[in-house]
């Protein structure tokens, strides 16, 4: 995700599961193919480990049956029997019972010598001539394991390398796998950049005319219903207006923040957006207490409640209704409007997210309000019956 923060632009929810899915399915083939060399090189190691002892006891077997043959034809009365500090020898008759061994704790039969065992690795042998009665020759050694520690020690510095190889192969792979999407969002970024510089003077413009507009000395109801219409379309376009500044200048604003007495600005907010509701009938109930206050930045807590209350607004029925409850310490507001499908829930809060194509907007408004939240530690949650309603709830 680093790869577009120097953009300041946000990954939405759906292009983040195609990188995850994306990133998931590197990793788990990277460690498939990782297990499988490093299974089949451990394997191959093993068995030739196993070869090279093999030899190595049956070098000293053979030695040792030329100690014992000599052993054998012994006439003098002091008989030395061969010894090796690297082997343990036991040697076994015809019935398989123990003759002689230089294990502290040998077997009596042949038959109860298990042949492998954790550290000692066990070569048995029939020598051609039965020296001393002996027909079977368990030669034993104590395994080092010094095979294994090589083996591990190459395959950790080998797959370390190999790893970091593939961290780096995947960073470029993702790098290219988001440019197609990062060339869009930074296009859309640059144009709402451009957008919000273009629409600094017009927008001031009008809406200082409308302001001069004494409508109460208008007679005609036609005049003053177009004014009003006029009035609706401006405000909406200041509030676009605002939200992009809002982006643009988000990283340079510095918060003033301040007791605020929550009822008042509501109260306030309402009334700036009291001719948008009118338009489509909607009564709005409040039910707000005063004594609620909140330390934030006023121009902040202005943008959060706009956005919401906006949304609410658009997204209603002719004739709804948007009831606002106002806690010591939660806001909540609910519209009768068309509500929103429960996949979508979780990705309303994604910049340019929009699921609406008949309402226009550039899907902004809510990510907004949760970068808003995010700064002042405030949790915001949408619920929603899809055809109904929607309610939003912030807390603090």
């Amino acid at each position: 995700m680093s790869v577009l923060k120097n953009l300041d632009i946000d990954l939405p929810q759906s292009e983040k599961k195609t990188l995850y899915r994306f990133l998931s399915l590197y990793v788990f083939f990277t460690i498939v193919i990782l297990g499988l060399t490093i299974s089949l090189y451990y394997t191959l190691q093993k068995e030739l480990a196993s070869s090279q002892r093999t030899i190595v006891l049956d070098e000293y077997a053979n030695e040792f049956l030329i100690a014992l043959e000599e052993l054998h034809n012994d006439k003098t009365d002091t008989l030395l029997y061969p010894t090796d500090a690297k082997f343990k020898t036991s040697l076994y008759g015809k019935d398989y019972k123990l003759i002689y061994s230089t294990l502290s704790n040998p077997k009596n039969l042949l038959t109860e010598v298990t042949y492998t065992n954790n550290k000692i690795i066990r070569y048995v042998t029939q020598p051609e001539k039965y020296y001393l009665n002996t027909q079977y020759i368990i030669v034993e050694m104590m395994d080092d394991k010094e095979w294994l520690n090589e083996t591990i020690k190459t395959i950790v510095i080998y797959s370390s390398i190999f790893f970091i190889f593939m961290l780096v192969v995947g960073y470029f792979l993702l790098n290219l796998f988001l440019k197609p999407m990062r060339d869009a969002l930074h296009l859309l970024d640059t144009f709402i950049k451009d957008t919000t510089h273009e629409l600094n003077t017009p927008v001031s413009t009008v809406m200082t005319n409308i302001e001069l507009i004494d409508k109460d000395s208008i007679q005609d109801k036609y005049l003053l219903k177009s004014i009003n219409r006029i009035d609706i379309g401006v405000k909406t376009i200041s509030n676009i207006y605002d939200d992009l500044t809002y982006l643009v200048l988000n990283n340079k604003i510095v918060s003033n923040n301040q007791d605020i007495n929550l009822k008042e600005l509501i109260e306030q907010r309402i009334e700036y957006f009291s001719i948008l509701a009118n338009m489509k009938k909607i009564k709005v109930i409040t039910n707000l207490d005063a004594d609620a206050v909140l330390n934030i930045d006023s121009k902040k807590l202005s943008k959060l409640i706009d956005n919401i209350l906006s949304n609410a607004i658009k997204y209603n029925k002719i004739n709804g209704s948007i009831y606002i409850d106002l806690k010591a310490n939660n806001l909540t507001i609910k519209d009768t409007g068309k509500g929103i499908k429960e996949e979508h829930i979780d990705s309303m809060f994604d910049r340019y997210a929009r699921f609406d194509k008949i309402v226009g907007g550039f899907g902004i408004g809510l990510n907004i309000v949760k970068m808003i939240c995010n700064e002042y530690g405030l949790t915001i949650n949408i619920t929603s019956k899809f055809g109904n309603w929607t309610e939003v709830s912030v807390s603090w």
